[in-house]
């Protein structure tokens, strides 16, 4: 049986995710957005079972009309449209999800939850979304923990500025990540921390790496964990350098400030190129009590950019998407809750693991460099997996 599925925002993501599930046949999908060139591009790029609607997102008795009669509403758009489409999901009775790193909105899509008949799962991808699910499964195997360690990185692959970096995603949340609060458990008590701090470096595959604080990257593990770790953080990696440049912009000349982010986002749009040469770092430490001893778990794994049904995807945006139609995949095919709030970590790593799209997790591991081999998945051919 098919699901009408309607995914609101056709940029970067939203692309890579029409991508994914268009070619299963499993889903029939409308995509709407308010810019013609980005539905154009989505007309031209020929995916199938996909209708486009030009429509104002932003208008909450649009998306309304929009969603009513589909039956999952994923939302590709910045977090501060979170509000809107997520009480609109409410409203038509659609099963919820998005991509946001922002905890207020998060906040405010948890409140939705606590009567609706449908699930609402918010914060799907990579940071926050997948590197909660393998935090969760890694820690689940100590009986005391004592630290949990989430470091996650989409960098490019040939740095070629003084940041060395390559916008790859939302402008907006990356925004958010560099400027607002943090959450941390330190020494059993949560906190916040602030962004752009608690520098470190280490190196993997004899290349140095620096981490720093950034915001909404936990996702609702803080909660999840909290009565059970004593030290639980997470951070964004990137090239050594880019950290102090960055609190130059957002410290220094107070482009951090909510009046002044838009200044903020225009600089960086207008200096900083993107790319699909780029890789995604995954590293999980935990250390905890197992069997009478201290010990440590590590999960780190790098992913490359690839074609995917004929289209090249780099690698935040495989990972993004892929990460946010294998939590749809598992709440359609009933091994998610159907209704309420869900986590991330509800979800077993085996089974996300396991799913179709969750797949793309499982390969390319760390030590090539480049694009990954231009293999051309192609989904007529795979199943959903429950």
């Amino acid at each position: 049986m098919t699901t009408k599925l309607i995914l609101l925002g056709a940029g970067k993501i939203g692309d890579a995710i029409l991508n994914l599930l268009s070619h299963t046949g499993d889903y029939i999908l409308t995509v709407a957005d308010r810019d013609p060139e980005r539905l154009q591009y989505v007309k031209q790029a020929g995916f199938p079972n996909v209708t486009t609607i030009l429509a104002d997102i932003s208008h909450p008795p649009t998306v309304t009309k929009l969603i009513t009669g589909h039956d999952v509403t994923l939302s590709a758009c910045p977090y501060f449209l979170t509000p809107v489409i997520a009480a609109a999901a409410k409203a038509a009775n659609s099963h919820y999800f998005d991509l946001t790193e922002d905890v207020e909105s998060t906040r405010f899509v948890k409140l939705l939850a606590q009567d609706s008949n449908t699930a609402f799962v918010p914060q799907c991808g990579l940071a926050p979304g997948f590197i909660s699910i393998v935090a969760n499964d890694v820690a689940s195997r100590f009986e005391q923990l004592h630290d949990v360690k989430m470091r996650v990185g989409a960098l490019p692959t040939f740095p070629s500025n003084a940041l060395k970096y390559n916008l790859t995603w939302s402008t907006d949340g990356l925004i958010n990540e560099y400027c607002n609060p943090c959450e941390a458990i330190v020494d059993g008590i949560l906190r916040e921390t602030s962004p752009l701090e608690e520098l470190e470096h280490f190196s993997l595959d004899g290349i140095d790496y620096e981490a720093f604080n950034t915001s909404g990257g936990l996702g609702t593990l803080c909660e999840s964990l909290r009565d059970r770790v004593q030290n639980l953080d997470y951070k964004t990696v990137r090239y050594p350098g880019h950290r102090d440049i960055v609190k130059i912009l957002v410290r220094d000349l107070q482009l951090g400030k909510l009046e002044r982010r838009p200044i903020l986002k225009e600089v960086l749009e207008n200096s900083i190129p993107i790319t699909k040469q780029d890789v995604v770092l995954t590293f999980v430490s935990v250390s905890g009590m197992r069997d009478g001893r201290l010990e440590q778990e590590t999960y780190a794994k790098k992913i490359y950019s690839q074609h995917v049904n004929g289209q090249l995807l780099s690698a935040i945006q495989l990972t993004t998407a892929a990460g946010i139609c294998a939590m749809v995949d598992l709440v359609v095919t009933g091994v998610l809750p159907q209704s309420g709030f869900v986590r991330q970590e509800q979800a077993t790593l085996a089974d996300f693991l396991s799913n179709r799209f969750g797949q793309f997790y499982a390969s390319h591991s760390s030590g090539h460099a480049g694009f990954a081999p231009a293999s051309n998945t192609d989904f007529n051919k795979l199943k959903a997996v429950a």
